[in-house]
């Protein structure tokens, strides 16, 4: 199946809100889940959050390693909106900082970060060599690099079926969001047609972890 992109900036009021109130527990814990199984505790400050949305999974990594200080970067001031009402009501106010910007413009208060974190943004940019190139040029000697994104499925059925075993009781504007976010995701050879454009192929591996998600790893040289 080809891929049929989708807007960039998620920015509407009523799905952002639906993000917000969705049941993000078994792939946002997954994410934590796995990163640590990959780095352990050898996990430094500052932590850059990419696509941070709605801050649930920049929240549950603060509270899995609440010695870090992370900066949530976003590109949708209602998603932003959001997420400083999760990070107040989870106690991460000292511990998150967040920043409005779109990839790869971001101004960022730090140069070098000891460790990147992305959930499901690589499937909304124009440019996915955008992100690449944001992590090549922000990421420290050493520093993990944990991207997460949906996996492309094989036909518009098979993404329906995936909606419907995943989000059948969420609003209609989320499963819409989810179905055509499918669409626009990747498959494993196109990312690593990526990583190897980028000139990171040598840092990083690519790992199916689902039947919706893969996931870039590694540290960098």
């Amino acid at each position: 199946m080809e891929r049929v992109p989708e807007p960039e900036v998620m920015d509407g009021i009523e799905q952002a809100r639906a993000y917000a109130q969705a049941d993000f527990e078994a792939p946002h814990q997954m994410f934590v889940d796995l990163f640590r199984a990959r780095f352990g505790r050898d996990v430094q400050a500052p932590v850059l959050d990419l696509g941070c949305g709605t801050a649930d999974i920049t929240t549950r990594f603060s509270r899995a390693y609440p010695d870090l200080v992370i900066h949530g970067v976003d590109a949708s001031s209602t998603m932003l909106h959001f997420a400083r009402l999760c990070i107040e009501k989870r106690g991460c106010r000292d511990k998150v900082t967040l920043i409005k910007g779109l990839i790869p413009w971001v101004v960022l208060p730090v140069t070098h970060y000891r460790c990147i974190i992305v959930n499901s943004l690589l499937h909304h940019l124009g440019n996915p060599m955008d992100l690449w190139g944001i992590i090549k040029r922000c990421a420290a000697s050493s520093a993990p690099v944990f991207v997460m994104d949906l996996l492309r499925p094989s036909s518009s059925r098979a993404a329906s079926r995936i909606v419907e075993t995943y989000a059948a009781r969420e609003p209609e504007v989320l499963r819409k969001d989810f179905y055509n976010s499918l669409l626009a995701a990747y498959t494993p050879e196109e990312v690593a047609q990526q990583i190897e454009q980028a000139g990171l192929a040598d840092f990083f591996q690519i790992e199916v972890v689902s039947d919706r998600h893969l996931v870039v790893s590694g540290r960098m040289d």
